[in-house]
């Protein structure tokens, strides 16, 4: 049995595709998934199943949430030893932060370092990011809301074609504990 997180993008956002948690959770036992529990209100799930292919298992989230709400919702679906490759790798000093200056985006296939030529680094600072296995760390030391790298980062032709989702370092650590 592999423990398994589902990172939904774009539910419970201004009123919009709503997903109770309750609900998502029935969606996944539906799916056959084992001890599901939900993290907060932004679409994270953490579950139990054999083991899957992460884009078979997204794959199937996505058709079980659109069949019980009628709306589609992107999921990206990683394991828990990529969650803990994900917090050891951090390029930040994680622990002097506070959760809402460090943000993880996770990806659904590896981005080449082209994608991101056309964002000047330096015009940005002290903001920064880096670029992991599958994820793009953010620093952004006034929050995500108020960044202006993020906005750079976030327009559609850098990621164009990958399923993108991003949390804050608060949910990437308890999304760790509860994939342990």
């Amino acid at each position: 049995m592999t423990t398994y997180a589902a990172l939904l993008r774009g539910i419970n956002v201004g009123g919009k595709k709503k997903v109770p948690m309750a609900e998502l959770r029935e969606v996944l036992e539906g799916l056959g998934y084992e001890d599901v529990r939900t993290y907060v209100q932004s679409g994270n799930a953490v579950f139990g199943c054999r083991d899957a292919d992460e884009g078979v298992l997204a794959a199937e989230i996505e058709r079980g949430i659109e069949e019980r709400f009628g709306f589609s919702a992107a999921c990206l679906v990683v394991d828990g030893a990529r969650l803990r490759a994900v917090q050891e790798a951090c390029p930040y000093p994680a622990e002097e932060l506070e959760g809402k200056q460090l943000h993880a985006t996770f990806l659904s296939e590896q981005p080449d370092e082209g994608r991101f030529a056309a964002i000047d680094r330096e015009a940005f600072l002290p903001e920064e990011f880096a670029v992991g296995e599958r994820v793009v760390y953010l620093y952004a030391p006034e929050g995500l809301g108020r960044s202006k790298l993020a906005e750079a980062l976030f327009r559609p032709a850098v990621f164009k074609g990958i399923n993108a989702t991003t949390r804050n370092w608060n949910t990437v650590v308890k999304l760790v504990e509860m994939t342990r």
